[in-house]
C-alpha cells in the first residue's frame, strides 16, 4: 500500500484504516487529493486485513470546506468538467469501499466535504459541527453526489431546504433529521468512529461486504429483485471459509477468527 497521499494521511490501526484530511487551513479538495482518495480506496479494498475506514479532518474547526471556488473563478468549463468527474470519481469509490466507512465530522462540513462524509456509511458528528451544501449560492450545484445521497439519507424535503434554500444546519439539527447518526461533545468525533470501526471487525467481513451492496442496491432496485438477491448472497456465502468459522465459532462458544475469505 501506498505511504504518500495528496492532502491526506493515512494511519493503520488494527483492522481500520484512519484516513485525516490534511490540506489547510480548511481542507479543500483539489485534483490531486480526489485521485489520490480514490487511489487510497482501492488500495484498501485490495488489502484483507482492512475491515472498516474513519475518515476525519485534522484540527479542531474543519472537516473539509470542499472545493476551492477560486478553481471556478475564471468560467473555465475543462476545469469545471475535470473537477467534476475527480470529484465524482473520488467519493462513488468511497461510498463502494467493501468495508464500512465512517465520517468523524469535527468541525465544518461544507459542499464537497458534506458530500464526502454523505458518501460514507455512517456519520459522526461533533456537537459544535455545521453542515450545508450552498453551492447554488454560488451559481453551482453539488456535484459529486451530493443531490442523491442527501436526498436518500434525509428525504426530499430536508435535501430541498439544504440544496435548494442554502440552509446551514447545526450538528443538533442534523441528528434529529437523520443526516448524521451520532452527536459527540467536541473532540469525541474520532473517538466514537474508531469504537464503530471495532464493533465492525467483530463482523464478518464477507457478510459484511454483501450486506453492504444488498443495502445500497435497494435505492435503484424492486423489492422484488433485492429479495431474490438476498437469498442469492446468503447462499453465496456457503462457499467462504468465514461462514464456516462464524458457525463453529457459535456452536463452540468462542470468538470468530476471521480471515477474510
Amino acid at each position: 500500500m501506498s505511504t504518500s497521499y495528496t492532502g491526506m494521511r493515512l494511519e493503520r490501526r488494527g483492522h481500520t484504516a484512519l484516513v485525516t484530511l490534511d490540506n489547510p487551513p480548511a481542507h479543500t479538495w483539489t485534483a490531486g487529493s480526489l485521485a489520490a482518495l480514490k487511489r487510497l480506496v482501492a488500495e484498501l479494498n485490495a488489502d484483507r486485513g482492512v475491515y472498516a475506514l474513519v475518515i476525519t479532518g485534522a484540527g479542531e474547526k474543519f472537516f473539509s470546506a470542499g472545493a476551492d471556488l477560486k478553481l471556478f473563478a475564471d468560467g473555465d468549463k475543462a476545469v469545471a468538467a475535470t473537477m467534476a468527474r475527480r470529484f465524482g470519481e473520488a467519493f462513488e469509490a468511497l461510498a463502494g469501499f467493501g468495508g464500512v466507512s465512517i465520517a468523524a465530522i469535527n468541525g465544518y462540513a461544507m459542499g464537497g466535504g458534506l458530500e464526502c462524509a454523505l458518501a460514507c456509511d455512517l456519520r459522526i458528528a461533533e456537537e459544535q459541527a455545521q453542515m450545508a451544501l450552498p453551492e447554488a449560492s454560488v451559481g453551482l450545484l453539488p456535484c459529486a453526489g451530493g443531490t442523491q445521497w442527501l436526498a436518500w439519507t434525509v428525504g426530499e424535503s430536508w435535501a430541498k431546504r439544504l440544496v435548494l434554500l442554502g440552509e446551514r444546519i447545526d450538528a443538533a439539527t442534523a441528528g434529529r433529521i437523520g443526516l448524521v447518526d451520532e452527536v459527540v461533545p467536541r473532540g469525541q468525533a474520532l473517538e466514537r468512529a474508531l469504537a464503530m470501526a471495532e464493533q465492525v471487525a467483530r463482523q464478518s467481513p464477507g457478510a459484511v461486504r454483501a450486506c453492504k451492496k444488498l443495502i445500497q442496491g435497494a435505492r435503484h432496485g424492486t423489492p422484488a429483485q433485492a429479495l431474490v438477491a438476498e437469498r442469492e448472497a446468503f447462499v453465496d456465502l456457503f462457499d467462504s471459509e468465514d461462514q464456516r468459522e462464524g458457525v463453529a465459532a457459535f456452536l463452540a462458544k468462542r470468538k470468530p477468527e476471521w480471515r477474510n475469505g
